[in-house]
């Protein structure tokens, strides 16, 4: 299994992204997910830089594979706009990147006033935007006029040597069906080995990628104040997540979210045991790559303990 690095854009400045992934690739992990957001979770989270601008940036510190985890080509960009900017970073990451893409969240998709759409909306959207975005990556000038999309004479010029894959997230039975459909891998957060099932069984024997999140520190409890502080959205239940508008609304829904709940959601602490734990779920899931991300301030006190007890014991 590949063990890879979360870059929480909602989390963490540019700067610091990218001293994390330099700090990352030295530390031994083997790959890069960076989150696409226009909002964080919560005002605490506090950022939320262009993705494709760190994206860039990235190129130019490390030589790990990246993929976005997940950006949505559908409301908020044009999958247009979203193709020239992922062939410009196959290129500029010599081919080591993933376009990873989902049906997004009202969240950050709502901001130029368009309408949310319901589910069935949103996938039918994301299907022909992988469409608009594989037609453009295939060079030569591209007249689309679709259920949801229109482009006209557009033509990218910048393309890498051999497009992208495109990997799909999916939570629900619809959302994993598409992605088996139309994905060249699949995206998810959840050590559900029966979506893995659903996902293989609907588009081959294809890479799944999963990441989960921790909250370093020296006690499982400071760990736990940390992640409340900071990710108490990863308590909301449901369709929340993608419905809710606004980071003050998921600070109003996590007021029903106990400061215990955090451990069902981070590796609190600094017990190995509980990291090789959690990846080991993951891995009897299925998943090929597992991706950590550190939540607060002591994200070089991960990166160590990676580095110097958990890849020695996994390797």
């Amino acid at each position: 299994m590949r063990i890879g690095y979360f870059l929480s854009t909602e989390e963490y400045a540019p700067a610091e992204l990218l001293e994390q992934a330099r700090a990352a690739e030295r530390a031994g992990f083997e790959a890069l997910w960076i989150s696409d957001h226009y909002h964080p979770w919560t005002d605490a989270q506090g950022q939320s830089p262009f993705v494709w601008s760190v994206i860039g940036a990235l190129s130019q510190v490390c030589r790990l594979p990246v993929t976005t985890a997940v950006t949505c080509p559908t409301v908020r960009v044009h999958p247009a706009i979203v193709a020239q900017a992922a062939a410009t970073s196959a290129v500029m990451h010599s081919g080591r990147f993933v376009l990873g893409v989902g049906s997004g969240e009202a969240l950050n998709e709502h901001i130029l006033g368009d309408v949310w759409p319901q589910t069935d909306v949103r996938l039918e959207m994301l299907e022909e935007a992988v469409a608009v975005i594989r037609e453009l990556w295939r060079g030569g000038f591209v007249n689309h006029h679709g259920r949801h999309y229109t482009v006209e004479h557009a033509r990218i010029y910048t393309l890498p040597d051999t497009p992208p894959p495109i990997y799909v997230s999916g939570f629900g039975p619809k959302a994993v069906d598409l992605a088996a459909r139309i994905g060249d891998g699949f995206v998810n957060t959840s050590p559900d080995a029966d979506l893995v099932r659903r996902f293989r069984e609907g588009g081959g024997d294809k890479p799944c990628q999963a990441g989960f999140k921790a909250a370093y520190a020296q006690t499982e409890e400071e760990g736990m104040r940390i992640a409340y502080e900071r990710w108490p959205n990863a308590g909301v239940p449901g369709e929340l997540s993608q419905v809710l508008p606004s980071p003050r609304h998921f600070e109003q829904a996590a007021k029903l979210v106990r400061p215990e709940m955090m451990k069902d959601a981070f590796v609190c602490g600094r017990d190995v045991d509980a990291h090789l734990a959690k990846i080991d779920e993951y891995a009897k899931a299925g998943f090929d790559e597992v991706y950590v991300a550190n939540t607060g301030p002591n994200w070089p006190g991960l990166l160590d303990l990676y580095r110097r007890e958990v890849f020695p014991r996994l390797r």
